[in-house]
């Protein structure tokens, strides 16, 4: 809009006049405002609110969405009627702090590898980021162990007379049971029945 004074003025003199109530006038009052720049105003960027810094820890960045608006803000129009040089950043850089280092994860030992007597017995140990990703950022020294000694229980029940007392283990070593004094375990004494009879 345009505005101008109007006002209800008499010549008093030559060069001289004086102001009126509007009342006095009694032409047709002139406007004082009037539209003007009828025409649309060029389209224009409108940034919308940054998104959350991710990741969630460490360098990162922050999104969000620019917009080619009319002057109204009524009508969304292609990006390319709107100046490229004067578009806002999309995307700036951010950090919330440094991410937890990587660490030794394990998993269940599996089951023992003897169902009788001393075994081993496996688990797997991985070095993961904080984001669960495979890393070799670990250190070494602190790396729990993948492999441990197990025991499973023998047997104990008592051979009954209906069953024969054997050596069941076809390899010849109850012998070096015997010799080197293991019939005292329940695995080679079951394994070595016969050899280790009254031992």
């Amino acid at each position: 809009m345009r505005s101008r004074t109007v006002l209800c003025i008499r010549k008093i003199g030559p060069s001289e006049e004086e102001t009126l109530d509007t009342t006095n006038c009694l032409t047709h009052r002139p406007i004082e405002k009037e539209p003007c720049n009828n025409q649309s105003c060029p389209p224009q960027w409108i940034a919308l609110d940054w998104s959350e810094c991710t990741p969630k820890c460490g360098p990162g960045f922050k999104h969000r969405i620019v917009l080619c608006k009319s002057s109204d803000l009524l009508k969304t129009f292609p990006a390319a009627q709107c100046q490229d040089e004067s578009k806002p950043p999309v995307r700036i850089r951010c950090s919330l702090g440094r991410c937890p280092p990587p660490r030794w994860v394990t998993g269940d030992w599996g089951q023992c590898s003897a169902q009788c007597g001393l075994g081993q017995q496996m688990r797997t140990v991985q070095c993961l980021s904080y984001t669960g990703q495979a890393s070799s950022e670990c250190p070494e020294t602190l790396r729990p162990p993948s492999m441990q000694q197990c025991e499973s229980k023998c047997d104990s029940t008592p051979i009954s007379n209906t069953e024969e007392c054997k050596d069941v283990n076809k390899v010849a070593y109850c012998p070096l049971v015997l010799k080197f004094k293991f019939c005292s375990r329940a695995y080679f004494r079951q394994m070595c029945c016969k050899t280790c009879q009254g031992h």
